[in-house]
């Protein structure tokens, strides 16, 4: 797929002297802002509870450079960025400087309603492309949005032109996490474009300075995936050093210097650097000369000119990425750059002092009581000059969100036929008559899964809508004529990404996905299926999801110990709980197909609306006997979270209530019970999750002065006040046993507290108290 020429890339060979010095003026000023924003949430503002505000004062200093060149100088219209989460505030005093940020936001750094600790699609107001904090993952989802940028290109449904690169500023330290690196394998497999990763080496993270050996197996392990490496070491003094007498031997010893040592050296400053050269290389013909040239500052200065701190170098690097050849930047930088605990071991949380910060703002000739404005310090005609070029930058044109059209969905979706249906069947089937309706939800479904397609019932929705790849791949088995009930012609119009068996990647591509709308202007409903138990391989990258309020519907099947043979290490316990709790994710445990149907066919809406979210399926493969249904009156129960499937007499004293697959025992101790206990109820609990929060929001609203009722207690106003209940779910019995205190009623709640085994249902089930009997005798134990 060829480049978009929409980019503002530019080489230092195309920018002159001039705009060099406006990008130095502009990088100097980023750093003084994010500094000085920091020291103002930590030293001036004031503090009711004593807790230090914190910020990443050295962390700014490292990339600000690199920010400079790229926002000012390389940043395309269409271009989407994912910021290093400790670069926040030199984001925020960009859009400062561009007017797009106000004085109140930066000086509430961290404060309650100002700018965000890191940056936040959701709670900015600035516009952020990608929200970062949890370590890489802001920089793996940047490769799946080149992914789905590429897909959506593909259907027609966004123009060549309105591309852009995907890119990711990171530190260096990021490079440590896993799924950096499961990302690019996945990102290799599919040919992913379009595609920056900038890595702000600094080579000091939190607790240390990164290993000297590490830094060749960085270039071995992108180069293997595909990806161009271009090395920023040296900037432009240095280069030039070299080139003098005795230079070569500088730049030997330089590139031969431990992190460790090279960091000590920074922070102790010229006469330290000009002691150790000459002890350990000033025998060396010319290098005595070299450094004599040099009084310490300057030393110093040509010491720390590495090449993240040049913008020659920079740009340069960017002028040689113009295609769309995936490219990671390692550029060498010297952690708190222009500070002074600039190289300390101990700068990645240190604040500068009001001492330091104040003799910082004498530097720079900005004067006490001046420190917020733009450009304070600067004489007229170089205020004239820097405020005309950052309002002619390329900047100024970048797109924010887009706007997108809503995405029709039917009325309902048909319900599967049959006697006895399990639910994972249900939704494969449902997705199945979508896929031949021609219906204009099908066109946007998109789904994905991490190498269990087949087993959590996609397989037949991609034999009709075929599997997405950036070129045509025939279907070798296809073609020899081997029989297969998987027929996976590979090609630009398929419509399911198939991942490996990478939980967390399956989670980025969601997110990526479901971010699609605001970031490429066509809302893409996806669609992700994964073993449930194995949600919490990817609980990380789900919750990044949510957090960035990306749509998409998680199917997870099969569920708890229902699935029998599998085992323990297959059957899942929390995951209701990692439903209930997950912010921005809509948990549903739906028993019956027609359930299934309607719920699916409110996802799709959920994901649409104002005030929506991702939604999470949990399905089982058990198949049960289908409800004959009189009327669809327990439809709006069904989603709002429960309804009676057996209504309770007025005023009954007991009640079961049951979640998913496990609902034919609760059937089945219904029937024993309702002549001992006669009115007994049975609530169907289709989501515990939109029945806790609906109480939660009811009990918040009452003590706001609101009278709301929850949902799950007018459900329970048909029993009497001392009814007993017995609860019961294949997964956390916490799931449901806190419905007791809606009311106060007694509970005694049924589920899974442990790892189970294998074995059949009956067995399962008696063992681990699901069955009918075991329902039965909880009852009795309320009445005892």
């Amino acid at each position: 797929m060829e480049f978009a020429q929409t980019h503002a890339t530019v080489s230092a060979l195309s920018a002159s002297p001039e705009q060099i010095a406006l990008l130095e003026t502009i990088d100097a000023r980023l750093r003084w802002l994010a500094s000085w924003t920091i020291h103002n949430a930590n030293h001036l503002r004031d503090s009711r509870d004593g807790l230090k505000v914190g910020g990443h004062q050295a962390s700014c200093a490292s990339i600000s450079t690199i920010m400079t060149a790229l926002y000012f100088a390389a940043l395309g219209p269409n271009d989407r960025v994912a910021v290093k989460p400790h670069a926040g505030p030199i984001l925020h005093a960009i859009h400062y400087l561009l007017g797009q940020q106000s004085l109140e936001q930066l000086q509430a750094f961290r404060g309650f309603g100002g700018m965000q600790s890191y940056p936040s699609r959701t709670k900015d107001a600035i516009p952020v492309d990608f929200s970062t904090g949890s370590v890489g993952l802001g920089v793996a989802v940047t490769a799946f949005a080149s992914l789905v940028q590429d897909y959506l290109v593909a259907h027609g449904k966004l123009a060549r032109g309105d591309m852009g690169r995907m890119i990711a500023l990171m530190g260096d330290a990021e490079l440590d996490e896993g799924n950096i690196y499961e990302c690019l394998i996945e990102a290799y497999k599919h040919d992913v474009r379009n595609c920056w990763w900038i890595v702000d080496y600094n080579r000091q993270s939190l607790d240390a300075t990164t290993a000297d050996r590490m830094f060749d197996r960085f270039d071995d392990i992108f180069e293997t995936c595909g990806w161009r490496v271009l090395t920023l070491k040296h900037g432009k003094l240095q280069r030039a050093a070299f080139k003098q007498p005795g230079g070569q031997h500088l730049e030997q010893w330089i590139d031969g210097c431990p992190n460790a040592d090279f960091a000590a050296l920074t922070y102790q400053g010229g006469a330290a650097w000009r002691e150790r050269l000459m002890r350990d290389i000033g025998a060396q013909s010319g290098v005595a000369a070299l450094l004599a040239a040099h009084d310490d500052a300057a030393l110093a200065r040509l010491m720390t000119n590495l090449g993240g701190h040049c913008i020659e170098t920079i740009l340069d690097a960017f002028a040689k990425a113009a295609d769309d050849t995936p490219t990671c930047f390692i550029a060498y930088t010297v952690k708190g750059y222009g500070l002074p605990f600039a190289g300390h071991k101990d700068n990645h949380a240190g604040l500068m002092n009001p001492g330091q910060i104040e003799a910082l703002r004498d530097q720079m000739g900005i004067a006490a009581g001046a420190e917020w404005q733009p450009w304070s310090g600067l004489g007229d005609n170089a205020r004239a000059s820097v405020t005309a070029f950052v309002e002619a930058s390329g900047l100024k044109a970048k797109i924010a969100d887009r706007a997108f059209a809503e995405v029709a969905v039917p009325d309902r979706l048909p319900v599967p036929e049959g006697d006895e249906q399990a639910t994972q069947t249900a939704f494969g089937k449902i997705l199945l008559d979508l896929a031949k309706s021609g219906h204009p939800l099908a066109d946007h479904i998109v789904t994905t899964s991490p190498d269990v397609t087949v087993s959590t019932n996609l397989g037949a929705w991609v034999n009709q809508r075929g599997l997405f790849r950036r070129k045509d791949m025939a279907d070798v088995f296809a073609a020899a004529r081997i029989p297969s009930a998987q027929k996976w012609a590979a090609r630009p119009a398929g419509q399911h990404v198939e991942l490996g068996i990478a939980e967390s990647n399956l989670f980025l591509m969601l997110a990526a996905a479901g971010i699609s709308a605001p970031l490429f202007g066509t809302r893409l409903m996806p669609v992700g299926t994964v073993y449930d138990p194995f949600i919490a391989r990817g609980l990380d990258a789900l919750n990044y999801g949510c957090y960035m309020n990306a749509r998409f519907l998680l199917v997870a099947t099969p569920s708890g110990l229902t699935l029998g043979p599998e085992g323990g290490a297959h059957q899942s316990i929390n995951s209701p709980l990692i439903g209930m709790g997950q912010p921005g994710l809509t948990y549903y445990e739906p028993a019956y197909a027609d359930e299934v149907a309607l719920l699916m066919g409110h996802a799709f809406r959920h994901m649409q609306a104002d005030d929506g979210g991702a939604v999470y399926l949990r399905l089982s493969t058990r198949s049960i006997a289908q409800m004959v249904r009189d009327d669809d009156r327990w439809e709006d129960g069904a989603i709002k979270g429960g309804y009676w499937l057996k209504r309770p007499a007025p005023g009954a004293e007991a009640a079961i209530i049951a979640t998913g697959a496990i609902l034919p025992e609760a059937l089945e101790a219904w029937e024993q019970l309702r002549d001992d206990v006669p009115g007994i109820g049975l609530m169907a609990v289709t989501s515990p999750d939109l029945l806790h929060r609906g109480w939660s929001a009811a009990r918040a609203a009452r003590w706001r002065g609101g009278g709301e009722t929850a949902h799950i207690a007018t459900l329970l106003g048909a029993l009497s006040p001392t009814a007993g209940l017995v609860t019961i779910i294949d997964g956390s019995p916490g799931t449901l046993s806190w419905i007791g205190g809606v009311r106060g009623n007694r509970v005694s709640p049924l589920g899974i507290d442990r790892f189970g085994q294998t074995g059949d249902l009956p067995d399962l089930y008696r063992e681990y108290r699901l069955d009918a009997p075991a329902i039965i005798d909880a009852a009795a134990e309320l009445f005892l």
